[in-house]
């Protein structure tokens, strides 16, 4: 038997969703998306698009946060077909972590075999500034630390294998390609690669676990990803993921900053569409490499 937490994310319940999703669409994505904190209008690009509120989609969780839509949108982006979420799931909403990262095994039963991952995060690295893009090369998963892990329980091998590595989580020819990239379209100057760490929130850091984090080799911090990046790891599926840095994280006791929400979502209109552009013409090139393959 199912633990109670995982009850709705078995293989069958997961399959018997993406049926669902499969039967009324006739898009077949191979590119599936993520979007953080006030970064939905990635959706927003794809043509000839079929959406779906989370609400209607049997077994899905719904989003509870301002600034996520809560909507699978499928689609074509450059030619590419792709399948969107507006909106993802946390640990601090009160979701088992199976539930949280329960669509990337649906993206995995959709056909999805490449994921791209967006978050807001707090900067770390003292060198970072608001607004930066970090590409994420590996990440510290504090909740894992203390036994919260979504491959915890049963281990189905429809999904995937018992003991997953993680040293190669983040897909190094992704990181290239999005360095690539970046640099074709100018951003080199606040495009970024580095270390993101996992807490549960939704209470923002404090100055002594931000300290720590830094000392720990951590480069920004965030509420998200790492668990949906265990688990597309898990189904087989390439990773890249990419934090919007909306907020410096306060390291100081004499400062007068507090990190904030809406701040999140400001830094995110103001640099969501340099993000969209990198995304969109990444997701271009993943079509040539497949095409070669």
């Amino acid at each position: 038997m199912y633990p109670e937490s995982t009850v709705g994310c078995s293989f069958e319940e997961c399959s018997a969703t993406a049926e669902w999703l499969l039967s009324r669409t006739e898009i077949r994505p191979l590119v599936g998306i993520v979007c953080g904190s006030g970064l939905g209008g990635l959706a927003e690009m794809l043509k000839d698009q079929m959406a779906f509120k989370y609400s209607d989609i049997p077994n899905f969780p719904q989003s509870t946060v301002h600034g996520h839509a809560g909507r699978l949108v499928f689609g074509m982006l450059k030619g590419k077909a792709c399948v969107c979420m507006q909106g993802r799931f946390h640990l601090y909403e009160g979701y088992p972590i199976h539930k949280v990262t329960m669509p990337m095994r649906i993206f995995k039963l959709l056909g999805v075999e490449t994921v791209i991952l967006t978050n807001a995060a707090g900067g770390l690295n003292q060198d970072y500034k608001v607004g930066d893009i970090m590409i994420i090369k590996d990440h510290i998963n504090m909740p894992g630390f203390a036994g919260n892990n979504p491959l915890a329980g049963p281990n189905d091998e429809r999904f995937g294998v018992r003991f997953p590595s993680m040293s190669d989580a983040y897909d190094r020819e992704l990181l290239q390609l999005a360095q690539g990239v970046g640099a074709e379209l100018g951003f080199a100057d606040f495009l970024r690669e580095g270390v993101y760490c996992v807490l549960g929130g939704p209470s923002f850091e404090t100055i002594a676990e931000c300290r720590m984090m830094n000392r720990l080799g951590a480069d920004a911090v965030g509420m998200s990803t790492v668990h949906e990046v265990i688990v597309a790891r898990h189904c087989g599926m390439r990773v890249f993921a990419l934090s919007l840095i909306t907020n410096q994280a306060v390291m100081d006791y004499d400062s007068q900053e507090k990190a904030n929400h809406e701040e999140v979502l400001e830094t995110g209109q103001l640099r969501a569409k340099q993000l969209e552009r990198l995304v969109s013409n990444m997701v271009t090139h993943i079509e040539h490499n497949n095409n070669d393959a």
